[in-house]
């Protein structure tokens, strides 16, 4: 009887169809979780003139989103655990596709906030299940490029929410902007078909026959029909998996981890909700403004690809801590500046300091816990991040009833980054995952060669 060690299988696979095709499925269903997201910045302008609400108002209905965003974090990241993670994601992208398109038919605000706290919800709960997925089926040595890779699809979405927005807000209003959210519903059979189930959940569970349907999608030499005996599999040790983060010399880190991801989503969650009416404060118009929101992205994408390939070879901290700094740096000095250029310079990187650092962040706690707590570790983490997203859009809704110059609104934002770099650089690194078992596969190499002279 043949055996393997699943975890082996992935490692040293090389990239070919099954990963391309995970890949685009994955990254296409985080892309309109970012267009879900930031239509509402996109369009907020407008509901305010159509419904007559204030600022705060307006921040509210954000935060409201957030709430449900951080229920269907921990919600779903810890059912993904129990059910499995391609049917939490399968039903979370019907949450955030039915009830975001029908956010685009309400007439006042109170059923616009019931559907999006219910659409806020699957958007909490596919992300941390995409990335635990995208870091199981990722061969080793592009494992941190690859999670980031598919994290550029919520910026994708983001920029094509806010060209969206800039084509049809002036010429049919804010409605069909929201409708197009609807499509993800017609990927779900794609979806079915070509996303596979977690192995280690497919072995937690006794279905090994799928789990070596899955394994054979990655490596061809496996064979159906041959008998095979998993060697070491992924154990499900007893207790909450929420407690585990905080064992074995986790718990500081894991305490950095959620401050840091606070800090990142209050600056996501300013700039995606706040950004156009900040620059329309600054002197802008609404149209150059939503492109300020796709130049935000866009510095997301080129930060997350760039860096993301940075993080493979210099390690988490030493790229992301400097990110950090640098967009505390760039959000205290755009109120400053009245050259567009240099505002669209200074806003790239707010993106690559903001929605990048996340996306790597994410990749960095998937692969910091062992595999049986990752769904709970980053769906846990991203609930606590997303106490800031609620927080921040309500913030500056009532920073700009006050009146300030622009240049005081941003540098309260850029005291977020200065925490979150701060939170970062205090994680360590010493009793993370792979650190841990690198460890105790030198010891056992040590014992064997003692055992060896002998």
């Amino acid at each position: 009887m043949k055996s393997i060690n699943p975890l082996n299988v992935v490692d040293g696979s090389r990239i070919h169809s099954f990963h391309i095709w995970l890949i685009f499925w994955l990254f296409l269903v985080i892309m309109f979780d970012g267009y879900d997201v930031v239509i509402y910045g996109a369009t907020v302008p407008s509901l305010i003139k159509d419904w007559g609400i204030s600022d705060v108002t307006a921040g509210a209905i954000g935060s409201y989103t957030v709430m449900g965003t951080a229920v269907g974090a921990v919600l779903f990241g810890m059912l993904a655990d129990k059910m499995g993670r391609k049917k939490i994601i399968l039903f979370t992208i019907f949450l955030f596709s039915f009830f975001t398109m029908l956010s685009g038919f309400a007439n006042g605000p109170a059923l616009f906030i019931t559907c999006r706290v219910i659409a806020g919800i699957g958007l909490g709960g596919v992300m941390p299940n995409v990335i635990a997925l995208t870091t199981e089926f990722a061969p080793k040595h592009i494992r941190s490029a690859l999670v980031s890779f598919v994290f550029c699809g919520y910026s994708v979405g983001a920029i094509l929410a806010a060209l969206t927005s800039r084509s049809l807000l002036p010429t049919v209003g804010w409605e069909p902007i929201y409708w197009l959210a609807g499509i993800p519903l017609l990927f779900i059979p794609f979806i079915i078909k070509s996303v596979p189930e977690s192995v280690g959940f497919l072995i937690q569970k006794g279905k090994v026959d799928e789990a070596k349907q899955v394994l054979a999608r990655i490596d061809s030499s496996i064979s159906m029909e041959k008998p095979l005996e998993f060697v070491n599999p992924t154990q499900k040790a007893p207790g909450s998996p929420v407690v585990k983060l905080f064992e074995q010399k986790r718990a500081f880190s894991t305490i950095m981890f959620w401050i840091s991801c606070f800090s990142a989503f209050v600056l996501i969650y300013s700039m995606n909700t706040w950004l156009p009416r900040l620059m329309m404060q600054a002197g802008y118009d609404l149209s150059s403004s939503l492109t300020f929101t796709a130049v935000m992205q866009i510095g997301a994408i080129a930060g997350t690809i760039i860096f993301g390939r940075l993080v493979d070879k210099l390690g988490f901290k030493k790229v992301l801590v400097p990110l950090f700094f640098c967009g505390a740096i760039a959000l205290s000095l755009i109120g400053f500046t009245d050259s567009t250029f240099i505002a669209f310079a200074l806003i790239s990187v707010i993106g690559a300091a903001s929605v990048g650092v996340q996306n790597m962040s994410n990749a960095f706690v998937s692969q910091y816990y062992p595999t049986d707590m990752r769904s709970t570790a980053l769906g846990s983490t991203m609930a606590f991040g997303r106490l800031g997203g609620i927080v921040a859009p309500t913030f500056v809704g009532i920073l700009l009833t006050m009146s300030l110059q622009p240049q005081y609104n941003f540098a309260a934002i850029a005291s977020a980054a200065l925490l979150g770099g701060l939170a970062m650089m205090f994680v360590q690194e010493k009793h993370a995952n792979y650190n841990v078992n690198m460890s105790e596969q030198k010891s056992a190499e040590d014992d064997l060669t003692a055992a060896t002279a002998k």
